[in-house]
């Protein structure tokens, strides 16, 4: 076999394959062997057709589909080694000459992974931040912890107030007309919750059980009903019933009542401790994120549609798979946000496309690096997700064997992501855990924003 390679675009290459004539010739004797048992050919046995007299009747051409769906894949994988390239997607195939005595020859267009050319990865400065875990932040967690335990008590008289859970029925109208989903009976809302349109609930305080009031509130204009957004709507609502949270004093009892402690004293420092350890890994990983991320920015590399196209595609199905861990279907989800899932796709293209650049990059520093896993990494990974699993780490093994090459895979970008950040240069900022978790959702509203 002989393989031609011609770059024709900047990440298209063309291969031209010869394969000689007595493989096409073997292939053309395999597709005999599987034509001749399918076609009647008046006196002959089903099956037993010479194949000249095959030919004859029915025209070379019958077995020449088969041989060369016999011949391309295995010519074609053999001529991608040796060109030594690394296709991103499917070839397109085109015949150049197929004629029985003479070498078949194919060309195989396809589209491979891009150059990258790196900017600067070694000595990259970034903050480290350095957590201060106060006696304010573990009164706070105390606080919610006792937020969560505490007895709802149904009011047998009173008024609203925020924190409350209150039982109501509701009618809503738009231009006074009922719309879809504006109506419920014994609906169960806490007060403060936001759970509600913005306005909703703010209007119920102050309200008695039993009192009828006229709440107008308007859909936000991103509201995932598009007929909905934006729109004004009116309310009728009666309070049927109200709750509200008995808290427990935090006190020695109440930490014998929600944690494995005697004590007050101790429950605080178990409560600190955890803090801070959750509050450095946090830290951590910012410091990892804001490294690759100018590692990323520094390097230059086109990407091909069709990377970017398969990653978002990956990105729309595991939304689909979080939303059915949430009892919702992805189809029910683009019908009530009235998209397409080509739309939805769009919406995560430019977070694919940040995904695959990264990827790229770290690939190719790997191999700048010679950075590769070896046995000992795959069995300590094992290892790890054994104990992460809590699973038997003979059976963890067997189990990832079977997906050996994309493990090797994440664990290979793992090292190279130790070996930028042990190359790196951290300039230290002190930072509470309150300011840690603003800066976190004020990422998370960035990365929202950015698949709006």
């Amino acid at each position: 076999m002989k393989t031609t390679v011609e770059r024709i675009q900047k990440n298209q290459v063309a291969l031209e394959v010869e394969v000689d004539e007595a493989k096409l010739e073997q292939a053309l004797e395999q597709a005999y062997r599987k034509v001749v048992k399918k076609v009647n050919i008046p006196g002959f046995r089903k099956g037993k057709v010479p194949r000249p007299i095959l030919e004859a009747r029915l025209g070379k051409e019958v077995l020449y589909e088969d041989a060369i769906e016999l011949i391309i894949p295995e010519a074609y994988s053999q001529a991608v080694k040796e060109a030594a390239i690394d296709p991103v997607d499917q070839p397109d195939i085109s015949i150049v000459q197929l004629e029985s005595g003479r070498p078949f020859i194919f060309k195989a267009t396809v589209t491979v992974k891009p150059e990258v050319e790196l900017g600067q990865y070694k000595e990259i400065e970034a903050e480290k931040l350095d957590i201060a875990v106060t006696d304010e932040d573990v009164q706070n967690y105390l606080e919610r912890l006792q937020q969560r335990h505490a007895k709802l008590v149904a009011l047998e008289e009173g008024t609203v107030e925020k924190g409350d859970q209150v039982t109501i029925d509701f009618v809503g109208t738009i231009n006074g007309e009922p719309f879809a989903g504006g109506k419920a009976n014994e609906y169960n809302l806490e007060i403060g919750s936001g759970t509600f349109i913005p306005g909703f609930e703010e209007q119920l305080i102050g309200a008695a059980i039993g009192e009828e009031r006229e709440v107008k509130a308007t859909f936000p204009t991103d509201y995932y009903v598009q007929d909905l957004a934006g729109q004004d709507a009116v309310f009728q609502v009666t309070v049927k019933g109200i709750k509200r949270k008995e808290l427990s004093p935090i006190d020695d009892e109440f930490a014998k009542d929600v944690s494995e402690f005697s004590t007050l004293e101790e429950l605080k420092a178990d409560v600190a401790k955890s803090l801070q350890q959750g509050a450095e890994a946090r830290a951590k990983r910012a410091y990892e994120e804001e490294v690759v991320r100018k590692v990323v920015e520094a390097a230059q590399v086109d990407i091909p549609t069709v990377m970017i196209d398969q990653k978002a595609e990956s990105m729309v199905d595991e939304f689909g798979q979080r939303l059915r861990f949430q009892g919702i279907s992805l189809e029910q989800y683009l019908q009530f946000s009235d998209l397409t899932r080509e739309q939805l796709k769009q919406q995560f293209w430019a977070q694919a496309e940040q995904a695959v650049k990264t990827n790229l990059v770290l690939e190719q520093i790997a191999k700048v690096e010679q950075i590769e896993v070896s046995d000992e990494d795959f069995e300590r990974e094992v290892v790890q997700m054994a104990e992460q699993y809590q699973r038997d780490p003979v059976e963890m093994r067997k189990t990832m064997l079977g997906i050996r090459d994309s493990l090797d895979y994440r664990i290979k970008l793992d090292k190279v992501v130790k070996f930028l950040v042990e190359q790196s240069k951290s300039v230290v900022k002190p930072v509470t855990i309150e300011g840690l978790t603003k800066a976190t959702e004020e990422e998370k509203e960035i990365e929202a924003g950015a698949t709006e």
